[in-house]
């Protein structure tokens, strides 16, 4: 099988190797063996990337604590690592022994060929996981909706109770955030290293949020599937406990990988041409966490899936127990289905030609930094030369292994970077930002609207346009396989096949997952009002009349 059309699962050293390689990260960072059979810890993978410098007994030392653990690295050389930290509660004789061993872990890693080094606590810079799961909890109340009288009542206070909930803002803090980091990365050229107590939570929301924004690969379905399994699933989150799957306990729940896709999800309807799936796709993977008969998402680490793969319990069946893969769609959707969960206006790629390669390289570097050379001065807002080469000097000014704090870095600078981004066209292939300001940040319709019908939009939604737009790629693969025919008659029709939406028009926003089958009327009366005439009038006791829609095009 072509590994090129496959998800990336990393649980090989190989692939991990692959990975270096494709990052051009191999310079500076290896991946190591340390803990094969899981010497090391249990939580850690049993592959994994570190700086080059760093020893195996240093990894050894705390069971992988204080270890910087390589996340990815940007086409500058600058990398993205994340740390696990030490307990914060320990005597005093143990903190000095672990505070000279992360001292001399960060002389290491800042002294050349490395980069510069920045480090940010996201226990102290993000929501904690209590704060996430409360408003979540908050968040999910407003679409447990039983009846249309429900519905409208909560439709006159909607935007307050939205605002209530803080899930918006949380997710617009941790969206903020990921900027932050992908400025130090692209513009400062500075390594960021991400800490947090396990290094499992916050950390894989932020280092796979940077990495979809920066890295296009990132944005194709085999790109985004590879990066859930390195940095989530090999990378040791625990789903069992976050997803309280076996609902032993809810202090240890809250929606991280939730968090996730709706951070994600934000950058897909901001920016469509960007992805090569849609949001149907990061529904349905929503969806799929909570699906028991794959592993890709029920367990705490590597080792405990391992462990209860190849258990004494298990060896007694007369078949090998066989975990499923969420990455199969096949075993949830047939032909048809899997169908809406690519974008059929993604933006590919285009190859370079051979003559033409350094130059778009070299074009493509220009274009997603800020000079650090003298060239001409842009004439539009954002780049301003005199301030960026200032920043350089006061960088290079320093010690090397000096860090780089808040305070020293231009109190408006990620202000200066964002509006710097957003004032240029987009580059579906470069760097995106996410809008952030305001009522940018919206919620994520199709997921928590799709069973509630007075939502939605009857032959309206993003359904529409993928409905035409995937009846016309059947018109035109059904003249290709005519042509084809004349050459050979060995080609089926069934192949390629896609679903057919002539009846586009009766479907709604909720398609696919609720076809139209009603239409709620939103009542004329204010709803205090329409409360009080229950009993006289017959407006909410009347069944939801069927709105034949056949008739009517967008």
């Amino acid at each position: 099988t072509d590994r090129r059309n496959q998800t990336v699962m990393f649980d090989t050293l190989e692939d991990w190797r692959d990975e270096l390689e494709r990052t051009k990260g191999n310079v500076k960072y290896k991946a190591v063996t340390t803990n094969e059979g899981y010497r090391v810890s249990e939580k850690l993978p049993l592959y994994f990337v570190v700086p080059i410098c760093v020893s195996e007994e240093s990894i050894l030392q705390y069971e992988g604590r204080g270890i910087p653990i390589w996340c990815w690295s940007c086409h500058n050389g600058a990398a993205l690592l994340k740390m696990s930290a030490f307990p914060k509660e320990q005597d005093d004789s143990t903190s000095q022994m672990q505070k000279a061993f992360l001292d001399g872990i960060y002389k290491t890693i800042s002294n050349p060929p490395y980069e510069l080094l920045k480090t940010d606590d996201l226990s102290s810079s993000l929501p904690s996981l209590q704060d996430i799961q409360t408003a979540y909890t908050r968040f999910k109340q407003l679409f447990l909706i039983d009846n249309s009288t429900d519905f409208w009542a909560t439709d006159v206070k909607w935007f307050s109770l939205l605002e209530s909930t803080n899930w918006l803002e949380i997710i617009r803090r941790v969206l903020k955030k990921a900027i932050e980091v992908t400025e130090c990365l692209e513009r400062q050229h500075t390594n960021v290293l991400l800490i947090e107590e396990s290094a499992t939570d916050l950390c894989c929301v932020i280092s796979s949020l940077v990495q979809v924004m920066m890295d296009s690969y990132s944005r194709t379905k085999l790109g985004f599937q590879s990066l859930i399994q390195k940095e989530w699933v090999i990378g040791g989150h625990g789903f069992l406990d976050r997803c309280n799957h076996l609902h032993k306990s809810d202090k240890e729940e809250a929606p991280v990988f939730l968090l996730l896709l709706n951070c994600v999800w934000q950058l897909v309807q901001q920016y469509p041409p960007a992805f090569e799936f849609t949001e149907t796709y990061l529904t349905v993977l929503s969806d799929s966490l909570y699906v028991p008969i794959f592993s890709t998402f029920f367990f705490n680490s590597q080792h405990q899936r391992d462990t209860n793969t190849t258990g004494e319990s298990l060896k007694t069946q007369s078949n090998p127990f066989r975990f499923l893969t969420v990455w199969d769609w096949s075993v949830q959707f047939d032909l048809k289905g899997q169908a809406f969960l690519n974008n059929p206006l993604y933006a590919e790629k285009p190859k370079p030609d051979k003559s033409q390669r350094k130059t778009a390289r070299f074009k493509h570097q220009r274009q997603l930094s800020l000079p650090l050379t003298q060239t001409k001065s842009s004439t539009k807002r954002g780049f301003f030369r005199e301030e960026t080469d200032n920043l350089i000097k006061n960088i290079l000014g320093k010690r090397i292994g000096k860090f780089i704090n808040s305070s020293d870095e231009p109190p408006n600078s990620f202000r200066e970077f964002y509006d710097s981004w957003h004032s240029k066209p987009v580059d579906y292939h470069g760097l995106l930002l996410p809008r952030i300001d305001g009522p940018e940040i919206k919620v994520w319709a199709q997921r928590y609207l799709r069973w509630i019908p007075e939502a939605q939009l009857h032959g309206g939604g993003t359904i529409a346009t993928a409905a035409k737009i995937l009846d016309l790629m059947e018109e035109v693969q059904s003249l290709q396989v005519k042509m084809d025919e004349e050459h050979s008659q060995a080609i089926s029709r069934d192949v390629h096949s896609v679903p057919l939406l002539r009846d586009s028009p009766r479907l709604s926003s909720l398609f696919p997952f609720a076809s139209l089958q009603r239409q709620s009327i939103k009542p004329a009366l204010p709803t205090s009002t329409w409360k009080d005439l229950e009993d006289e009038d017959d407006l909410v006791k009347r069944d939801d009349e069927f709105v034949d829609l056949s008739g009517d095009m967008l």
